[in-house]
């Protein structure tokens, strides 16, 4: 028998779009649309009895938006929630990944002219995206939620591991030389995991963090505005013949492969995508690995996916320390579960628990370089 189809709930404020999308979300058969509305107000009156496996809504709009009702249906009726938005300006950005903090999974761009033929381009990947975020699991997020809670968007169980502290951290022998840089790949639930991670590490952490994080086109400024919000480093762009700083995370621009040349230099390159991605997780992890051999470490985080995982296989097997988010808190369980099958993370852990390891067992020693 075959399974029921996805219901979608749709939140936007113009029609054209509306039925832009409903024609596009609906010419699937996997998905069914079962209700509208153009502002969150009427949509918190109507989702409970539409029973949406997924909403998908607009960020600017009259009455309440996407922000406002991301947050009241996380209280009271927690569903996956798609922002499709065209807030990759400047001012907007920093505001679209609070939505992400108040709950919702990810972030995809609405095109800015607003033509049919530019949403067609995007048709299959929204398809894709919705039927994935459909099926994961998230919790209710109240107010008074404590700031060590897991990971926005998804409670804490009782099977999850405390963050752990100085006095509780297990010791494992570690086979690696002194550390000299942390490289870190996300792709979908990255930015919430970032937010996590990162926000735990002190000005004083000693050596620099390159990370490639998977993004939309236009989005990756708002993303370091809103990471250098909640981070004690300084998180930015990275930009080619740069040296990798203690002080500061490197965020892999948009369209380049971010790699560690043989100076130790950044640099950007135009190569093919690896496992359909440009930035890759694998293509970094590899000039990483390459460079620095075992004075590196490798965090591998929540994405849909393969990407990460043979890079991290390569930082392992040059004798660097590797870790993987465990699945209970990923967003999607793709890119970590990949790299724990081939063997590549010597580690899996609650991303609540990677700063406190980090900071307690790997770099307790190591001094600013």
């Amino acid at each position: 028998m075959p399974a029921p189809p996805i219901r979608v709930f749709l939140v936007e404020d113009s029609p054209i779009a509306l039925t832009i999308l409903k024609r596009i979300l609906g010419s699937s058969a996997d998905l069914e649309i079962v209700g509208t509305a153009s502002n969150g107000v009427d949509a918190l009156a109507a989702i409970p009895g539409a029973r949406p496996d997924i909403v998908c809504t607009d960020f600017h709009m009259p009455r309440m938006g996407g922000l406002e009702l991301t947050r009241r249906l996380m209280e009271d009726y927690p569903r996956p929630i798609l922002v499709i938005s065209a807030s990759v300006q400047e001012e907007d950005t920093s505001n679209v990944f609070q939505i992400l903090e108040a709950g919702a999974l990810e972030v995809f761009p609405k095109p800015r002219t607003g033509l049919s033929s530019e949403y067609e381009k995007n048709k299959l990947d929204l398809i894709h995206k919705v039927k994935l975020l459909a099926g994961i699991k998230v919790f209710t997020q109240r107010k008074a939620l404590a700031p060590e809670s897991a990971l926005p968007g998804r409670s804490t169980t009782a099977a999850s591991l405390p963050p752990l502290k100085a006095t509780d951290s297990p010791f494992i022998a570690l086979d690696i030389r002194a550390p000299r840089i942390l490289a870190i790949g996300a792709s979908t639930g990255g930015p919430q995991a970032l937010q996590v991670l990162l926000g735990a590490l002190p000005a004083s952490f000693p050596v620099p963090i390159v990370c490639v994080q998977h993004i939309s086109e236009g989005f990756l400024p708002g993303l370091a505005s809103w990471l250098n919000q909640s981070c004690a480093l300084t998180v930015q762009v990275a930009q080619a013949g740069t040296v990798p700083q203690a002080g500061y995370i490197y965020l892999a621009p948009d369209h380049y492969h971010l790699v560690i040349d043989a100076q130790g230099h950044f640099q950007l390159s135009n190569q093919l995508p690896s496992s359909g991605h440009r930035p890759s997780v694998t293509v970094l992890f590899n000039s990483v690995a390459a460079y620095y051999r075992r004075s590196a470490v490798g965090v591998l985080l929540t994405g849909m996916g393969n990407d990460g995982a043979v890079g991290l296989q390569t930082l392992a097997q040059a004798g660097s320390y590797t870790i993987a988010q465990d699945e209970e808190s990923c967003v999607v369980f793709g890119m970590p579960r990949e790299a724990i099958a081939l063997g590549a993370a010597k580690e899996v852990l609650p991303v609540q628990n990677i700063a406190p390891v980090l900071l307690n067992r790997i770099f307790r020693s190591a001094g600013p370089r």
